[in-house]
């Protein structure tokens, strides 16, 4: 069988593109402030383990390696992250190569890329997507490699990329998972049977045995926390599914990814495992109750695909498609970066929230800080301060040395492990709760609401109660177990 070629890769339009992105992300990084996920990658990055209860350790790693390198700021946290947004969408063009699509092509696809509120939302914070939305576009990338080529060599880079990403995030075992089954269902099964799957399967094992070695040492804690996510919102997470993927990667694409997937399927038997592999795990996401960007990346890949026929479009009607991805670019760039002043962004936080969760934490300290003051002076060396998210407690190691705050505690996922108060602490404990809870205020005696922290936007800590306690109930050795938190 013949293989199909690809052109000659456009080396100068799509890392001229890609170097915008990384500008336009390097440039509002320092907005707003720190997300919640990030101000917990921070205290994280300074207890380096090979896991933690809620991830592996790359994240972390990487978060400590970025505030070493560039500063220990908002902007220098977030360094890698932008630098891997530009790799991203390099590799959406190279995908896009693969396809058959030429210069244009490839620099219609890091177009689209670029002006994709999914791909933007996650370079321009640190999150676990950031990372694992790159490795999914290698993975894409090898196997897409994998099929044309038919040169079983390239599972070594697929196990090599997949087991760095296993550092990262479990979920990427959803897509190579859909890709298999696609690949059993549609084909060519021919490239699983080689020697060269083994060995990339034992690559991948290798790198990824450390966090699971340590996830068995401690009970497999993530597997309590993904339960948790789906019990918790697993129905929303279903009735929202397609609207939101729309949503996060851009109606404006939509045309794209499904003449991708078309194109795979009516012209391109070679790939069609690759078209298949997006609504098989569409099924199992749907099925587990995960969220909605999990299915994300494999339609990167398609609107990748969708590139070149989409052209043909674009010769036709020239000033509607650069009206179309002006728009794309203008409304992902609102939605999903820092652009509108902090007080008008609960205007995209109904979309988006996470935009508030960047927003109004140096005022949430400073709220504990008043309540704290509420303390007798003669009972703080004896008080505590327990946050009911790891977002709170975070943001007090952040700002509360400032204000005067002691070390704060959380039952919160790893923070939870990090430290617990002393059993010397029998005196007040002031309680930080997005929603006061009696049965977690049970485990404390003589509780009483000494404040509230107002937001300037509609994020989760905007009217937290702040509630000061006489004492616990118990002792914290005994109470600490009975108050963690795995989601």
């Amino acid at each position: 069988m013949t293989r199909p070629t690809v052109p000659a890769f456009a080396v100068r339009p799509v890392v001229t593109v890609a170097l915008i992105v990384g500008a336009v992300l390097t440039a509002l990084s320092g907005r707003y402030g720190y997300h919640r996920d990030e101000l917990y990658f921070l205290v994280a990055g300074h207890h380096l383990n090979w896991g933690y209860v809620d991830q592996p350790p790359l994240t972390p790693l990487i978060t400590r390696v970025s505030t070493t390198v560039f500063g220990d700021t908002v902007m220098g946290l977030r360094v890698l992250s932008a630098l891997s947004c530009v790799a991203t969408v390099i590799v959406i063009a190279l995908i896009a190569r693969e396809f058959g699509s030429d210069r244009r092509g490839q620099l219609l696809a890091a177009v689209c890329a670029a002006v994709s509120g999914f791909v933007l939302g996650v370079g321009h914070m640190v999150s676990t997507a950031t990372y694992d939305l790159l490795a999914w576009m290698l993975i894409g990338l090898f196997a897409v490699k994998l099929l044309r080529t038919g040169d079983g060599r390239w599972w070594l880079a697929l196990g090599l990329t997949i087991g760095i990403a296993l550092e990262n995030k479990y979920l990427v075992v959803l897509p190579v998972a859909a890709l298999l089954v696609a690949l059993l269902i549609v084909g060519p099964r021919r490239v699983l049977r080689s020697w060269w799957l083994l060995a990339g399967v034992t690559i991948a094992g290798l790198i990824a045995l450390p966090n699971v070695i340590w996830q068995f040492q401690h009970d497999w804690p993530q597997l309590k926390v993904a339960g948790g996510i789906s019990d918790d919102d697993g129905t929303e997470n279903r009735i929202m599914f397609i609207p939101l993927q729309i949503l996060q990667l851009s109606p404006l694409l939509v045309p794209i990814w499904i003449a991708g997937f078309l194109r795979i399927w009516r012209t391109m038997p070679w790939a069609r495992s690759i078209a298949l592999a997006y609504p098989v795990l569409c099924v199992v996401v749907l099925a587990t109750g995960g969220k909605s960007y999990y299915a994300l990346p494999l339609l990167l890949v398609l609107v990748a695909a969708g590139c070149e026929p989409t052209l043909r479009w674009i010769d036709r009607h020239r000033h509607q498609a650069v009206v179309a991805l002006v728009l794309a670019a203008v409304t992902s760039a609102v939605f999903t970066l820092p652009i509108l002043p902090a007080s008008a962004a609960d205007f995209v936080i109904p979309v988006n929230k996470e935009q508030g969760e960047q927003i109004g934490w140096p005022r949430f300290a400073a709220s504990v800080a008043t309540a704290w003051e509420q303390v007798p002076a003669a009972q703080r060396s004896t008080a505590t301060i327990v946050t009911g998210n790891y977002g709170e407690a975070g943001a007090l190691v952040r700002y509360g040395p400032g204000l005067g705050l002691p070390t704060p505690y959380s039952p919160h996922m790893s923070f939870a492990d990090w430290a617990r108060p002393p059993d010397t602490n029998t005196g007040p404990v002031l309680l930080v709760e997005i929603e006061r809870t009696p049965i977690f205020e049970s485990h404390f005696r003589s509780c009483e609401q000494v404040g509230t922290v107002n937001s300037i936007v509609s994020n989760d800590e905007d009217g937290a109660a702040l509630v000061l306690c006489r004492q616990p109930a118990e002792p914290w050795s005994t109470l600490w177990p009975k108050i963690r938190q795995f989601y």
